[in-house]
């Protein structure tokens, strides 16, 4: 199952995957001197879209959930990712410890921890999955939606480290704690101060990210890469703005949110004009902070954001945690003319310190190319390649499968890169 393009607009993103197939050293040789000057997040998942004139990131997630839709063929990459990463963090680490998400009844990402679990064992480590949930007080056995098992086990705190107590399996005092929980409702007490390794760090929670800093830094990437490439650093980035003291209940704030989507939606038109685009412009408004598919709108006018009426406002004053959403990110729409059997999908590119390891499409059938796409009823497809994404084949066209996929690992990995630079520049001890 290959998924296709369906657009004749592919002058310029040829051209683009063209010049990447002709510049690949000279890439390769970029990213190496990066990572000698930033560390790479220990795994990282990026959402692209692409227009056919047009190829971009749209959310890079540091605490990603989806392992288990990935194509098991290409396990090797991520067990020999994960060596990497933990070597560089936690080199005499043996045993590490696998902090989920609290909302673990979800059978498919309970699935994602399992696939974690079977990727850090292979990698030579023994792994335990505790959990922080006030509800699990006990070892607790949950079923993933394929009929595997993943065991839960409370943690507990001792002094300035966190163990497991089992009387059955024996206690368990980790190394290292890898965190598959993006803290969106704030650092639990239990997790300050720890004096074991904390993968990735606190402050790459949602507590402390916005995403306007991350594509702040993903400007300054792009900026650098395209020089190095000689294109338009639009091709590859999409435009933004923020409005920062927003109440959809209130309904304070809203024209100067329909202020921005005006000045965006005219740049974002300049852009369209000059590459010759008849496509109508749009953006999308979503919470500054991660929403978990929530709290998102697709934007075509300004007066669209104005006089909401209760349940679109309902819709986009909370986030996941039920946390309150005060900052939004208005980020220019990039439209997906990819599909597989006539869905619309977009590919999602999974990373693991700074390889790429493989990747899926977000398929969903009722949702327009214009739309965010991860929503309920989504469904996910892995990549389809037939050797990884890394290992373009420079003779062949450029639109042909392997290099349509090493363009979006190059993508991929540019926001990658912007989120080492927001970690590190967010980093308290920096400050």
């Amino acid at each position: 199952m290959v998924p296709h393009l369906t657009t004749a607009l592919n002058g310029p993103l040829l051209s683009l995957e063209k010049r990447m197939l002709n510049a690949m050293p000279k890439i390769e040789h970029w990213f190496r001197s990066q990572w000698l000057e930033y560390a790479s997040p220990f795994y990282a998942s990026v959402d692209l879209r692409n227009s056919g004139f047009k190829l971009a990131p749209v959310d890079t997630n540091l605490f990603p959930g989806g392992f288990n839709n990935l194509n098991p063929e290409f396990l090797t990459l991520s067990v020999q990712a994960a060596m990497v990463a933990v070597e560089k963090i936690c080199p005499e680490a043996h045993r590490l410890l696998i902090i989920p998400e609290n909302h673990t009844r979800n059978t498919y990402y309970l699935r994602n921890v399992v696939e974690l679990v079977t990727i850090m064992k292979a990698a030579g480590l023994d792994v335990r999955v505790g959990s922080i949930s006030p509800e699990i007080t006990e070892p607790t056995s949950l079923q993933a939606h394929d009929g595997q098992t993943l065991l839960l086990e409370p943690v507990v705190r001792e002094g300035n480290r966190i163990k497991l107590k089992n009387p059955t399996l024996g206690d368990f005092d980790s190394c290292a704690i890898l965190l598959n929980n993006d803290l969106s409702g704030g650092i639990p007490d239990i997790l300050r101060n720890l004096e074991q390794d904390l993968i990735p760090p606190l402050h790459a929670g949602w507590h402390v990210r916005r995403k306007s800093q991350h594509f702040d830094a993903y400007n300054r990437v792009t900026d650098e890469f395209s020089k190095l490439l000689d294109i338009d650093p639009w091709l590859l980035n999409p435009y933004f703005e923020t409005c920062g003291e927003i109440d959809f209940h209130a309904r304070t704030g809203e024209d100067c949110l329909a202020l921005k989507v005006e000045q965006l939606l005219a740049k974002i038109q300049a852009k369209y004009t000059e590459y010759g685009v008849t496509q109508e412009p749009f953006v999308i408004v979503k919470a500054d902070a991660g929403t978990y598919g929530m709290g998102i709108m697709t934007v075509k006018h300004p007066d669209d954001v104005r006089d909401l009426n209760r349940k679109a406002r309902n819709k986009m004053s909370v986030v996941k945690e039920g946390l309150q959403v005060s900052e939004v990110i208005i980020q220019e729409g990039v439209y997906t003319f990819e599909s597989i059997n006539d869905a619309v999908a977009e590919p999602v590119v999974y990373m693991m310190d700074h390889f790429v390891i493989g990747g899926f499409y977000r398929v969903h059938t009722e949702r327009g190319i214009n739309e965010n796409l991860n929503a309920p009823g989504s469904h996910f497809v892995p990549l389809a390649f037939e050797k990884p994404c890394t290992l373009p084949d420079c003779t062949d066209a450029p639109d042909t499968v392997p290099n349509r996929f090493y363009a979006y690992g190059v993508v991929a990995r540019l926001a990658l890169l912007a989120a080492a630079i927001e970690l590190q520049e967010n980093d308290p001890l920096n400050q």
